[in-house]
């Protein structure tokens, strides 16, 4: 037993160190623009601006960069801004007010509400409240009330600078995003084919619920976007990158409205199968057509996801051709659905079809057009 429990300590231990090394070297590059950033940030406050031990340069830099998942230009001038005008409060506080231990109260309560009156996000508030009780606390510099202010200033201006500059790819966390959301589409529709294979009305339950959980990704994608087009705007190296960002972020209007589409559909199928509304013949028809246009979602999670142009859209052809000819199936008639529920599945699927032909980025009209006509199969 004790055997056991060392070698499965090492394997543990061993999986850890390996997890870590893999993340040192992929924070290598932003290690080094923290370090450049903070470091320039204290020397220009110090040896151009003449401040003694500009920390407030420093730390402010280092915390706008920081570690974020997101494109970082929204989160540099959040915090720039939260640690500017909470060193600027708390400057202005303790000139007033001195330097007692009951002004830090007043100041880091002060500063909290400023900050919930200025914005609304998590981080502002922190940092705001964070650097305005530091000023409090710490002696105050030899240059002046409000010399600190002025080095967070630099620190923010830094930051910006450097991101500006030397951003992240601003292309790199929406193509996650939309790899995931996708996947996760693709998996409620086998699901659903599953369901219907084995007449199992719980999990088509289960898979209108896993569409569900998909808004928080599809909001956590937008807000990413919304990100990646600022920096793509103001950084000169992926001004370039501006279209792509853009059709990323028509693709996605479709998506979302798939997966809405998909909660619809797996709603109505979980009723079909309880109430036996679909034949054998139809349930093993309608259960390959979600698995083929599961097939399809994840090749067009492999072209919206794609770095090169030219491989991108060889996935986005043959994500479009197969998805094409599932639409050509969708026809009561041809899936041998004969009950008025069962037709009203097959109804529900049609506008889903629609949301994905537009997302590999052929147009509405000819997206319908590839449905079959209902009244020619009536």
């Amino acid at each position: 037993m004790a055997v056991t429990g060392i070698s499965a300590s090492r394997r543990f231990l061993r999986g850890r160190a390996r997890t870590g090394l893999v993340r040192s070297k992929n924070s290598l590059v932003p290690a080094l623009q923290m370090t450049v950033c903070a470091v320039g940030a204290y020397a220009f406050a110090q040896y151009v601006l003449g401040h003694s031990g500009p920390l407030f340069a420093a730390t402010s830099s280092l915390i706008a960069l920081g570690f974020s998942r997101e494109p970082r230009l929204r989160r540099v001038v959040e915090v720039g801004l939260g640690c500017t005008i909470g060193i600027a409060v708390g400057d202005l506080l303790l000139h007033w007010l001195g330097g007692a231990i009951w002004v830090a109260a007043v100041v880091l309560f002060v500063s909290i509400l400023l900050a919930r009156f200025l914005d609304g996000g998590n981080i502002f508030t922190t940092q705001l409240g964070l650097q305005s009780l530091l000023v409090v606390l710490l002696p105050a510099p030899a240059g002046g009330p409000f010399t600190r202010s002025l080095d967070a200033v630099v620190g923010g201006l830094f930051a910006l600078l450097v991101t500006i500059l030397v951003p992240k790819d601003p292309r790199r966390e929406p193509r996650k995003d939309v790899r995931k959301l996708l996947h996760e589409l693709a998996e409620v529709l086998r699901e659903c084919a599953s369901a219907l294979t084995y007449s199992d009305s719980t999990q088509a339950w289960h898979a209108l619920v896993r569409g569900r959980n998909c808004q928080p990704l599809v909001d956590a994608m937008r807000q990413t976007l919304r990100a990646s087009g600022e920096v793509a705007t103001l950084a000169p190296a992926y001004r370039r990158h501006r279209d792509e960002l853009d059709r990323l972020e028509q693709s996605l209007d479709y998506i979302d409205l798939a997966l809405r589409n998909s909660r619809v559909f797996a709603r109505r199928l979980t009723s079909a199968i309880n109430h036996a509304a679909l034949s054998d013949e139809a349930t093993e028809n309608l259960a390959e057509v979600l698995r083929e246009t599961a097939d399809a979602i994840d090749e067009l999670s492999l072209g919206l996801g794609e770095i090169h142009d030219g491989v991108r859209r060889a996935h986005l052809r043959a994500a479009r051709k197969d998805l094409s000819y599932v639409a050509g199936r969708l026809h009561p008639r041809i899936l041998d659905v004969d009950r008025l529920e069962g037709e009203t599945v097959v109804m529900l699927f049609r506008p889903l079809m629609v949301d994905l032909l537009e997302a590999t980025g052929i147009d509405s009209k000819e997206a319908r057009d590839l449905l079959p006509p209902l009244q020619d199969r009536s």
